[in-house]
């Protein structure tokens, strides 16, 4: 993937009434979690922000009838910075962060999706950052357990659904996928993907770049929206 001329990342970990983007000159990094050794506190990813892609952000989502404002005080939380680290150490990338509604579900990520679809044009990398799947109340601080087959019966029918294009079956998942509402008690960590999909356009495919499960509830799929194999515009990425 070729350096992007900047990253517009969209978190689980920013929920809000509507549509903003923090528009800073460089991103605090936001220690968003507690009860972790001391050395994750000491993290530090200072890229630099970008008000100029923030307003664009603003004006793109403003065309297409969606409200929106700017931030302009609020960093990174570890849903940006986190696989940021990973893919670009030097925090030499322009970084913009765009928040969730999670009262206003997938359809409205879609929504959000494609009004920004235009920044995929313009050297813009658009990351979605959240969780495959996300039910904590499962876990209770098991360090190691099979994935149980709740898990893994969602993960299957979410990839085959994004795989074929099923567009409609994606937004009503809670209706249709099995143990939707088990795997996502809440669905903050699985609208980032539907603004990726949005963005990446009507006949983009999906091709999974990864799959893992943590403590056997928690899946952190990541894929990858394109036209074709040589063009990857948008990343559904977990963390």
């Amino acid at each position: 993937m070729p350096r992007p001329r900047a990253i517009l990342v969209v978190s689980a970990h920013w929920e809000t009434r509507i549509s903003s983007v923090n528009a800073v000159e460089k991103n605090e990094t936001i220690h968003d979690f507690s009860g972790f050794p001391d050395a994750l506190y000491r993290l530090s990813y200072p890229a630099p922000g970008s008000t100029e892609l923030a307003e664009r952000v603003v004006d793109l989502l403003g065309d297409a009838g969606l409200s929106a404002a700017t931030d302009k005080s609020r960093g990174l939380d570890h849903g940006a910075w986190v696989p940021l680290m990973l893919a670009w150490p030097e925090a030499n990338v322009p970084v913009v962060q765009l928040s969730v509604q999670s009262q206003l579900g997938p359809g409205h990520h879609l929504e959000v999706g494609r009004a920004i679809a235009p920044l995929t044009h313009e050297g813009v990398l658009i990351i979605a950052s959240g969780s495959y799947t996300h039910d904590l109340s499962s876990w209770r601080g098991q360090q190691a357990m099979e994935e149980p087959e709740w898990v893994t019966d969602f993960a299957d029918w979410f990839d085959a659904a994004l795989v074929e294009d099923r567009t409609c079956d994606l937004l009503a998942y809670r209706r249709l996928a099995p143990n939707a509402q088990r795997n996502h008690p809440t669905e903050e960590h699985l609208l980032p993907l539907f603004v990726a999909l949005g963005a990446a356009g009507p006949k983009a495919a999906a091709a999974r770049l990864h799959t893992s499960n943590t403590y056997g509830v928690l899946r952190m799929d990541a894929y990858a929206f394109g036209q074709n194999d040589d063009q990857i515009t948008n990343e559904g990425v977990t963390s």
